[in-house]
């Protein structure tokens, strides 16, 4: 009776009036998928007869529905399960207005090789299973009925080291905005100087006018304390061309800040306004902390001017016997058995993790180490990322960057886990685009890698690997003592 009144409720937000007088609006696409699990031919078009499928809803993990088997082509690392190929439809109504609108479509995660229909159109293909994929359907949609479907191929198999799950497995939004907006993940926060006394707050903001002609914004950004009162705020004038966008560069200060830290992790909230001739056009909210990270070979990591011991643990994106659609409440209990033993660091081994789990991080107060790839160029298994490397690691670095950059939790960037290319001639050169890139989306946080060839099998990293990184990991470094 619950799912059905949440169905409901969603059905009906998805569907609303032209009068309306909200601004942004993100609403969930969880509810109402038709599923089958095979190939099908034509699924992608609006007439086809999808009765006959099964009712679910996201997120959806396939694999851990099915029998275990020692025959699976995945092996005892991918739990004796089985991949394969599996279709997802579902139909949503847009309004007059709404079309007339900028709308996008996110997907958190989809296991792996996604391709994207709406009314019959190719929207484009995500091979990497783990970053989110977004889509702009603005000129794609109708008024009325729409059709979106999504092919999932996790056939090709091995491809992980580790279970992955299949499917659209993490959540799905569609968000519907005024032509002139804040940039999808166009926010970015940082906190330059920060003392009990005061902290300035340095907010990036791309503004796009999608419109036809050019006009005049403000951008209002408001910092709101966790009792939702005013910290600070600031309001620039931005001139706006059709089809462009420009990035707005504000300071403000808050006086006698809320730090962000292990044991007290307070969250402010950044409200971005865009105003346009007087009204609001958009309204975003973008959660952040206040605080100030510093490595020193000395006194190793500071936070907010203190010494922290990181007491870690690495973990996968799965949820045991949820399989790898993992609801909050088993990221939120695990997580308190965690610090409940101590722990106060978390390795996101070794992929981006959920967008949920992040918010989790921010607000029970753990450091993150984050993580995006397990192979470059050099390939651990048959099927992996190093297959896709050479195109996509560029595109799906930028994303998990700007994704990630405003979580304060997160206190350092991971480019790759036991990385093959860490010990070749030449490898540092193709670690070097991936740490240009790390310090140009985000240079307030330190890069590193866990290198695994200093210490687990007598071989040695390359020094000129090694100098590229901001910090050196050392995997298994218990092993490196031992041949000493």
């Amino acid at each position: 009776m619950r799912n059905a009144i949440l169905l409901t409720g969603i059905l009906l937000l998805l569907t609303f009036s032209a009068d309306s007088q909200e601004v942004r609006k993100r609403y969930s696409m969880d509810f109402g998928w038709k599923f089958h699990l095979g190939e099908v031919t034509r699924a992608q078009e609006p007439d086809f007869d999808d009765s006959g499928w099964r009712d679910i809803r996201i997120p959806h993990d396939w694999s851990i529905e099915l029998p275990f088997s020692e025959d699976a082509p995945a092996g005892g690392r991918g739990g004796y399960l089985p991949g394969g190929i599996g279709w997802y439809r579902k139909t949503f109504s847009l309004s007059q207005s709404d079309v007339q609108k900028n709308l996008w479509l996110d997907f958190d995660g989809i296991y792996m090789n996604s391709d994207v229909w709406i009314n019959g159109q190719h929207l484009g293909r995500h091979p990497y299973g783990y970053s989110g994929i977004f889509y702009d359907l603005s000129g794609y949609v109708r008024e009325g009925e729409n059709i979106l479907a999504v092919r999932v191929d996790n056939s090709l198999q091995p491809n992980s080291r580790w279970y992955t799950g299949s499917g659209i497995y993490r959540h799905v939004w569609l968000t519907i905005l005024d032509l002139v907006h804040a940039a999808h993940w166009g926010t970015y926060v940082t906190t330059p100087e920060v003392t009990e006394a005061a902290a300035t707050v340095r907010i990036l903001t791309r503004v796009e006018n999608l419109g036809k002609g050019s006009c005049q914004a403000v951008l209002r950004s408001v910092i709101l304390d966790r009792n939702g009162g005013e910290a600070a705020r600031q309001e620039s004038t931005i001139q706006l061309e059709a089809g462009v966008n420009v990035e707005a560069d504000q300071t403000l200060v808050v006086r006698k800040p809320d730090l962000w830290c292990v044991e007290n992790p307070h969250m402010y909230a950044l409200r971005t306004e865009i105003l346009v001739a007087g009204r609001i056009v958009d309204d975003v909210i973008t959660p952040f902390g206040i605080r100030r990270i510093e490595y020193s070979p000395v006194d190793g990591f500071m936070l907010n001017g203190e010494r922290v011991k990181m007491k870690g643990v690495c973990l996968h994106h799965d949820g045991g016997c949820v399989g790898a659609a993992v609801p909050e409440r088993v990221w939120e209990r695990r997580l308190e058995i965690l610090k409940a033993m101590g722990c106060n660091a978390i390795r996101t081994s070794h992929n981006p993790m959920d967008p949920e789990f992040m918010d989790l991080c921010d607000r029970m107060g753990f450091l993150v180490m984050d993580e995006i790839f397990d192979e470059w160029t050099q390939g651990k298994v048959e099927y992996g990322y190093h297959n896709y490397f050479d195109e996509w690691s560029q595109k799906d670095l930028v994303s998990f960057i700007h994704r990630d950059r405003n979580h304060p939790s997160v206190v350092m960037w991971s480019a790759g886990n036991e990385i093959g290319e860490q010990s070749l001639e030449g490898g540092h050169e193709i670690l070097r685009p991936l740490v240009e890139t790390f310090h140009r989306e985000d240079p307030t946080r330190p890069v590193t890698t866990g290198n695994d060839h200093i210490a687990a099998d007598g071989r040695s990293a390359l020094l000129p690997f090694l100098e590229m990184l901001d910090i050196v990991g050392y995997n298994y470094v218990d092993r490196w003592h031992e041949r000493r």
